[in-house]
C-alpha cells in the first residue's frame, strides 16, 4: 500500500522514546489529520479536536521531535504549518512482544483502533442519515465479525492478500471523483478453546487469605511507559494489558 520510504517502522529497542510520545491519544489523532487531510497549522488542527492552540502546538512539536512530522511549506511567516513524514506507522509483532513498552504500545494501539471505530460508525449513521453520502454507499457498508478456523500461516496469507487487494483498488480509485474516504480494520486474533468448568478449589470455600505483609512495603513499579506528556495529561497506557496486533495496523492513519 505504501513504499518503504512512506512507512514508518517502529522498533521497541530502538525507538523506544517514539513509541512513548505515540501514546498520547491527541498526538495519534494529529498524526492521523496531517495524513489524511495534508499540512495544517496548530490553530486549524486546534479548532479541529477542540483542544487549544497552545496544546495542539505542543503536541505537534513532539510529534515533530521523534520525526513523525516536519516544517511544512509557509503560506505566510506568522505560524508554522506542519506535515506529515508518512501515510502509515508499522511495526513487527515478535519485536514488540520482546519489550513491555512494545507490548503495552500496542496493546494500546489496538484499543485506539476499537475506539476509532466506534465512533467511525457514529459518523458514518450521522453522514447517511443527513445524505452526505450517496444511495450507492447503503449496500457495500458494513462490519463482519466471522470467526473462520485458520492456521497461523493462513491468517498471514490472509492479511497479506487483503492488503495486496487493497493496494490495488486504492490506486485504481485514486482520481476517480467518486471515492471517499473508507475506514477499514481488519482483525485477526485466534482464541484458545475454553478451559472446561471443574469444581471449586477448596480455598475457594475458604475466607480471604491474610495480606502479605511484605507487599504493603514494595514500592510501586516506575512507570517507564509514558514520556513528554504535557502538565496534566492521564497516562495513557495505566490499566492497559499487554497484547499483540497485525504488523502494518496504524493508530493514527486515518484520524475519526
Amino acid at each position: 500500500m505504501d513504499s518503504d520510504e512512506h512507512k514508518r517502522v517502529l522498533d521497541p529497542e530502538h525507538d523506544s522514546a517514539a513509541l512513548k510520545a505515540l501514546t498520547h491519544p491527541l498526538r495519534i489523532q494529529l498524526l492521523g489529520l496531517l495524513r489524511q487531510d495534508g499540512p495544517a497549522t496548530a490553530s486549524e488542527l486546534a479548532a479541529r479536536t477542540g483542544e487549544s492552540s497552545a496544546s495542539a502546538s505542543y503536541h505537534l512539536r513532539v510529534l515533530a521531535k521523534y520525526a513523525f512530522i516536519a516544517e511544512a511549506e509557509h503560506r505566510d511567516g506568522r505560524e508554522r504549518r506542519w506535515r506529515a513524514l508518512h501515510t502509515v506507522t508499522s511495526w513487527s509483532n515478535e519485536t514488540m512482544e520482546s519489550t513491555a513498552t512494545g507490548r503495552a504500545f500496542v496493546s494500546l494501539a489496538r484499543r485506539r483502533q476499537i475506539e476509532h471505530l466506534e465512533r467511525s460508525l457514529a459518523r458514518h449513521e450521522a453522514d447517511m442519515a443527513a445524505g452526505r453520502l450517496g444511495e450507492e454507499w447503503v449496500e457495500p457498508s458494513g462490519i463482519s465479525d466471522l470467526m473462520p478456523r485458520l492456521t497461523a500461516e493462513s491468517l498471514t496469507e490472509l492479511f497479506d492478500t487483503v492488503a495486496a487487494k487493497l493496494e490495488e483498488l486504492t490506486a485504481r480509485d485514486a482520481d476517480d471523483p467518486r471515492a471517499e474516504h473508507v475506514v477499514f480494520l481488519a482483525a485477526g486474533l485466534p482464541l484458545a478453546p475454553h478451559e472446561p468448568a471443574g469444581p471449586a478449589p477448596d480455598s475457594a470455600l475458604q475466607g480471604p487469605e491474610p495480606a502479605d505483609p511484605a507487599s504493603e512495603d514494595d514500592p510501586a513499579p516506575e512507570d517507564s511507559v509514558l514520556e513528554d506528556s504535557a502538565p496534566g495529561d492521564p497516562d495513557p497506557l495505566d490499566d492497559v494489558p499487554g497484547g499483540r496486533s497485525r504488523e502494518g495496523i496504524d493508530p493514527g492513519h486515518i484520524t475519526p
